[in-house]
């Protein structure tokens, strides 16, 4: 798993976009705000390095696909690398966060929030599993929007684990921590809250392996702090830890 920043409040200078694919062109070109333009542009140029090195090839060389709609059966499902062997893959970003996940043979799910103002953390949260809400609301007033977005990250990285998507309810399944009374989480599948630091929650989503198979690794890798070059997003550090100042949530095993 790769994470990587963008830095707040730099001059961002255009980079080399000749990697990103027609598709990914046209979303680039819609957007009408440059600091929304920017980041959609780096997270999707160092998407292709990362995946890029999975595979063997040029970043440009990688060509994606999508899976049908677990809703509606369209061909705008959630993205896919073409071909054989191809490894999954998820990515979220947030902000100036990009958050990159991916694994060999099972699908894998990924999502990284900012922690949301206190009020939005209560209102919002009235939409989560009752069990989640009794868990927000039981925290103190200071950690509830940590807590709240810690849950909406799993929330939205486990239907991406499941290969499907955001087509399901986020009152849909217990994904809170283990509790005395609290509801079992669904079978078969391993929910990890990845340490991001202070002003975000993220979560990875991953099947479990088969009775007797290995323990799932998660390894992390911090990209750096990410500014736009001509030749792309380039890491400004690099460090051996994921976040070198990152608190210690909770793990949700």
């Amino acid at each position: 798993m790769a994470a990587a920043r963008l830095r707040r409040g730099a001059a961002l200078r255009r980079p080399d976009r000749s990697p990103l694919d027609a598709e990914e062109r046209a979303r680039v070109a819609a957007f009408v705000h440059p600091a929304d333009r920017d980041r959609y542009v780096a997270a999707h140029l160092t998407l292709r390095r990362v995946l890029s090195a999975h595979r063997g090839v040029a970043p440009a060389e990688l060509r994606f696909a999508r899976r049908a709609c677990p809703c509606c059966g369209g061909p705008h499902g959630r993205p896919v690398l073409a071909g054989s062997g191809t490894p999954h893959f998820s990515m979220s970003h947030t902000g100036g966060l990009v958050l990159i996940a991916a694994a060999g043979k099972r699908p894998v799910g990924v999502d990284v929030e900012r922690l949301p103002a206190p009020h939005k953390a209560t209102t919002v949260g009235e939409v989560l599993h009752p069990a989640e809400r009794r868990e927000i609301h039981a925290a103190p007033p200071s950690l509830r929007p940590a807590v709240f977005a810690r849950l909406w990250a799993r929330k939205e990285a486990y239907p991406k684990g499941l290969g499907t998507g955001v087509g399901r309810g986020p009152d849909l399944g217990f994904l809170g921590n283990p509790a005395p009374g609290a509801p079992a989480r669904p079978p078969g599948r391993t929910v990890k809250d990845i340490p991001v630091g202070p002003e975000h929650a993220a979560a990875l989503a991953l099947s479990r392996p088969p009775a007797g198979g290995p323990e799932l690794a998660v390894h992390s890798h911090f990209l750096g702090s990410l500014g736009l070059t001509p030749g792309g997003p380039r890491p400004e550090r690099i460090s051996p830890e994921p976040f070198p100042h990152k608190t210690s949530p909770r793990k949700a095993e």
